[in-house]
């Protein structure tokens, strides 16, 4: 083969064959020299070994230091220990009294949080869990834990997906990665006026962490009731690079019949009037339809898969509430600089065939991934702002 322009230089077809294959061989060999570090895990990924360090934080193991676990001598099972002693089961559990927040876990290093259970008692939205990373004043996590495990509506449901699970009998799992560079630190506040007892286990790996991972966020608002011909603000203000990958709703209707005909808008990189994204209504955002009916009837379904779902209802003549999840976990949606999201609340008038605008009880999570630092979060609300009546 002669090279155009240059009769004096030939190539063999074969040499260049060679070269290639050679070349995709050592690229190969290269990537399977790059040790794994442990984050991205996945049923193709679990082979394969890695120097990553795993611990994890519990009432027995506080710190989750090496070799420290089971070493209580005090604690909340002391007195069913007794006859069998320290490594019995001593300390599963603290409780934490009316006004107390209590630090859960407060680690340095890097690496990443790969699983959290916990089975708080009381009044889920009066349990307030916060996070930091790498010893940010403000915490990039604020919400009532029931609402942050979708489980919100102040009744215990379960609830299957892929990011979140609610077992029998309470509780609560979130596989939510959540990197860190330099620690990380876990709060639970007990807004309520009665001590809770907490159970829990936070499961987390040591390892390098890629540039590229961005920090987990997550923020409760509620809205009671949304004022008239208003959108209700799932999250605003968010500054920096990231992508959103989730919504928590639960939804109290202030009014008889349907309450599902809004549409979800993702204002990003500076949009104004009109969203990049917009939606064709809520049960359709939550990928269902047509009022979230069963064949056949005009009776509500609940629902549980792995991306979404309304896994519950509470029936009432005159606030029927609706707990509601979307993870967008296979299709997040990225933003370069700022990014705000807002629900339309929507049903139908009795007659004529006209939109209803809703003035109903609406709370929400929204989970998101970000650069850091991020912008400060609206007050949370107080105990009156929270309870679900």
């Amino acid at each position: 083969m002669k090279l155009a322009g240059n009769p004096n230089v030939t190539f063999s077809v074969w040499t260049l064959c060679i070269l290639l294959v050679f070349t995709v061989i050592s690229t190969d060999l290269q990537a399977q020299e790059e040790e794994f570090d442990g984050l991205t895990m996945n049923l193709g990924s679990l082979p394969r070994l890695s120097s990553a360090q795993t611990r994890s934080i519990s009432p027995e193991n506080f710190t989750g230091e090496k070799g420290k676990g089971g070493m209580a001598t005090e604690g909340t099972g002391a007195g069913a220990a007794r006859e069998l002693g320290q490594g019995w089961k001593v300390s599963p559990s603290v409780r934490i009294v009316p006004g107390q927040t209590f630090i859960m876990a407060d680690v340095q290093g890097a690496g990443a949080i790969q699983h959290i259970w916990m089975t708080p008692t009381g009044n889920n939205r009066l349990n307030i869990l916060r996070m930091y990373w790498d010893g940010e004043e403000n915490p990039s996590v604020e919400c009532p834990a029931g609402d942050f495990f979708a489980c919100g509506c102040g009744e215990y449901t379960t609830v299957n997906s892929l990011a979140v699970c609610v077992n029998p009998g309470s509780g609560f799992n979130c596989y939510w990665m959540m990197p860190f560079r330099k620690s990380f630190k876990i709060t639970m506040t007990n807004m309520a006026e009665k001590t809770m007892t907490l159970y829990y286990q936070i499961d987390y790996t040591l390892t390098p962490v890629p540039k590229d991972m961005a920090y987990f966020h997550a923020q409760f608002r509620r809205t009671n009731p949304l004022p008239d011909k208003t959108d209700f603000t799932i999250i605003d203000g968010v500054q920096g690079q990231g992508h959103y990958v989730g919504t928590y709703m639960t939804w109290g209707s202030n009014s008889p019949g349907w309450w599902g005909e809004g549409e979800i808008k993702f204002f990003m990189d500076g949009d104004k009037k009109f969203p990049t994204i917009c939606g064709t209504g809520t049960e359709d955002y939550f990928c269902g339809s047509y009022g979230f009916h069963k064949p056949g009837t005009r009776e509500y379904q609940t629902f549980s898969t792995a991306y979404a779902g309304m896994p519950q209802i509470i029936k009432s003549e005159t606030q029927p509430r609706f707990s509601l999840y979307r993870w967008h976990i296979m299709e997040p949606v990225r933003f370069e600089k700022d990014l705000k999201v807002t629900m339309q609340a929507l049903g139908w008038k009795p007659k004529g065939g006209l939109y209803l605008p809703l003035k109903d009880d609406i709370s929400s999570v929204a989970f998101w991934y970000q650069t850091e630092p991020h912008a400060s979060f609206p007050k949370f609300p107080d105990k009156d702002g929270l309870v679900i009546e």
